[in-house]
């Protein structure tokens, strides 16, 4: 198994979770993080950690955003590795807690 980052932290991005990752498998996109399964070991140290909410363990993904299991897998080959925390996007707060965000998803 491994953990899913949600529709929630598009638009936010906070990063939190990224520092206490112990296996550096947060990937970094315009406006939104991935968690790679390939290098997810399942800790879940990073869903505390998460402002928004926004990281499930893969048996614990909303329904309504079971999309995002196969949205991660795709994109984190695409995106960078992130391995340190930094700012948030400048306007999250306004964001977090939005829904119906996955519209202005940047790949």
């Amino acid at each position: 198994m491994t953990h899913v980052v949600t529709e929630n932290c598009i638009k936010c991005k906070f990063t939190d979770c990224v520092d206490v990752c112990p296996v550096d498998c947060f990937h970094e996109g315009p406006n939104f993080l991935v968690i790679d399964p390939e290098e997810c070991i399942d800790c879940a140290v990073c869903v505390p950690e998460c402002p928004a909410n926004a990281i499930f363990a893969e048996e614990d993904v909303p329904q309504d955003q079971l999309g995002f299991i196969a949205l991660n897998a795709e994109l984190a080959p695409q995106y960078p590795v992130l391995s340190r925390s930094k700012d948030p996007l400048p306007d999250a707060d306004k964001w977090n807690g939005v829904a119906g965000k996955l519209k202005y998803l940047q790949r």
